[in-house]
């Protein structure tokens, strides 16, 4: 397996533009049950709070050791503040919130005991943002630009990325040379049109595309129909236990996964897309960029919660 060298790494600069979220985890112990109703008691030893959507594709970027930043929207709000200090310990390249007051800042609140989350609870608004905040994260984004090699568009569906706000980033990026990358829960990926890498994990293509993918004839045809939709160049589906897939040029190649032990899922497709971001802003190919997405993925999966992969813990696995 390759062994990962970027000399260079540092002059990668990649910006995150899309949902950011705030993970809250509330830890604790359980030895009793409520006299009040049937339901356990927690007994609260400690919070912590971690950036989630686009802000994990940033820690991810970070980890990495290249110059990442991020542009996204948060409410004007106490959580707000929470994430801005979150940013603040992870030291991006640049970072804007546009504030909008009449949004709630994204919070999700797990109660774990023992590692197992009894409950989640999320406080979030799913609308898409009004013209004036979408103007606001495009005007950054114009004083930005020349700076950039990759954009990822980190779509969770809770608003930043508005259909007019999408077209003129994708506009912005091709007119300056930039790789723009998608990474969308959004079953309709038609305002992604001419991105140039569209990367949905299986369950997500089957919704964009329509088509059940139950073998590589569907998966082909799945990726065909986004790659057709969306004009853009390269459709990457991950695939959990089964790897990664590349449609490229018309055809359809498969990795499989490195994966040797799976412990947790999260935010594992934030790593893989922060990865190929990495890999192609340091001019690997596209099968390059696969394989260090594949590696990243498996360094993350044996991980609790929302991790990160170094290129060292990369390289560890690879020499194995």
């Amino acid at each position: 397996m390759p062994v990962y060298k970027f000399p260079d790494h540092k002059k990668a600069k990649i910006c995150v533009i899309g949902d950011i979220m705030l993970d809250h985890y509330i830890n604790g112990s359980c030895d009793r049950i409520s006299p009040e109703a049937p339901v356990q008691i927690i007994d609260v030893t400690d919070e912590v709070y971690s950036l989630g959507g686009a802000g994990n594709v940033l820690k991810n970027l970070q980890a990495f050791g290249c110059e990442g930043s991020l542009i996204s929207i948060s409410g004007n709000d106490d959580t707000s503040q929470i994430v801005v200090e979150e940013l603040q310990k992870i030291t991006p390249s640049f970072y804007h919130l546009a504030k909008d007051s009449n949004r709630r800042t994204t919070i999700k609140s797990r109660v774990v005991v023992n590692r197992h989350q009894l409950i989640r609870l999320d406080k979030e608004d799913k609308v898409y943002c009004t013209e004036a905040i979408a103007d606001d994260i495009f005007e950054f984004l114009k004083t930005k630009i020349t700076e950039l090699d990759v954009v990822i568009l980190s779509d969770y569906c809770k608003g930043v990325l508005s259909t007019r706000l999408v077209k003129n980033i994708i506009k912005l990026c091709a007119g300056n040379k930039v790789i723009t990358i998608v990474d969308s829960k959004d079953k309709d990926l038609s305002k992604y049109y001419k991105a140039t890498l569209i990367k949905p994990n299986k369950k997500e293509a089957s919704l964009a595309s329509g088509i059940s993918i139950i073998n590589d004839d569907t998966l082909e045809q799945a990726c065909k129909k986004i790659a057709d939709v969306t004009a853009c160049q390269t459709v990457i589906v991950t695939l959990s236990e089964d790897g990664i897939a590349i449609y490229d040029q018309n055809k359809l190649t498969k990795k499989p996964t490195k994966a040797l032990d799976v412990f947790d899922v999260t935010g594992a497709g934030d790593t893989v897309v922060a990865a190929l971001a990495f890999a192609l802003a340091n001019k690997l190919s596209i099968s390059e960029a696969c394989d260090l997405a594949n590696s990243a993925a498996a360094i993350v999966v044996a991980k609790f919660g929302s991790a990160v992969a170094t290129i060292e813990e990369i390289n560890n696995l690879n020499s194995k």
